[in-house]
């Protein structure tokens, strides 16, 4: 299985191929290996990044969210041309498709041991034990058609969050692109707002809360191995949910 497509941030081709393997998902670029790890993520501006010596991988969240739903936390090799996974659509649902045929695979989920919490201002991730994973994501931001939005998994499967897009606002692209970011946004790979409400259409009423639920997903599954307890991630970010990502793999 083979997917083309550009970097988000870099805006440079790139091409992801899977490949059946014995052993723990791992990343193959340029000769090298790379686990998707907490310990190996070097950014989290905007994206989250893995990186090794000279190796850094942009933009793991949405295809870790994919391995995240199906389960798959071994038996797989992920081939990677170029600096970034592509965005495709700016969901994780062309992933999820192309995962398919990849079993299930991986260590039984470990109960948590007790509560974490980190938090940063008004940001907070807490993970608490709890007989099966649930997770509950929030957001909160000044605009008439975002403001507050929930979404709780379950009852919402995890699975309906794959097709939510990455999401952005207008008056926020110069700048973004002068510090060499979203070099490859498009309408065709965001969901867009102007100050008044969405430049393109929306495919769910609350896209941009399932969004941040799916990159939390992603970035959990830097911990390692799956686990069984009640997350909530309060107006988080990538660099909250790597935080807690590690403090698991640990």
């Amino acid at each position: 299985m083979t997917l083309r497509g550009i970097g988000l941030h870099s805006g440079e081709p790139s091409t992801v191929r899977f490949h059946p393997a014995e052993g723990p998902v791992r990343f193959w670029v340029g000769g090298l290996e790379l686990r998707p790890l907490a310990s190996s993520v070097v950014d989290t501006a905007r994206c989250t990044v893995l990186g090794e010596h000279n190796l850094r991988l942009m933009t793991v969240e949405h295809l870790l969210a994919a391995l995240f739903i199906r389960g798959i936390w071994e038996g797989l090799v992920i081939e990677v041309t170029g600096p970034e996974i592509p965005i495709l659509d700016g969901s994780a649902q062309e992933w999820l498709a192309a995962l398919e045929d990849f079993p299930a695979q991986g260590p039984q989920a470990l109960p948590l041991s007790g509560a974490i919490r980190v938090e940063e201002g008004r940001s907070s991730v807490l993970a608490q034990p709890a007989e099966q994973f649930a997770l509950t994501a929030t957001i909160l931001f000044p605009h008439p058609r975002i403001g507050y939005q929930q979404v709780q998994c379950p009852p919402t499967p995890l699975a309906a969050l794959a097709p939510a897009r990455t999401f952005g606002f207008l008056h926020e692209v110069e700048a973004l692109r002068a510090r060499g970011l979203i070099q490859g946004a498009s309408l065709e790979n965001a969901l867009v707002f102007s100050e008044h409400g969405p430049v393109n259409t929306p495919r769910m009423l609350y896209e941009p809360v399932y969004h941040k639920a799916l990159d939390f997903l992603g970035d959990l599954y830097l911990a390692g191995r799956p686990y069984r307890g009640q997350f909530v991630a309060h107006r988080a970010s990538h660099r909250l949910h790597v935080e807690l990502a590690k403090l698991l793999q640990s």
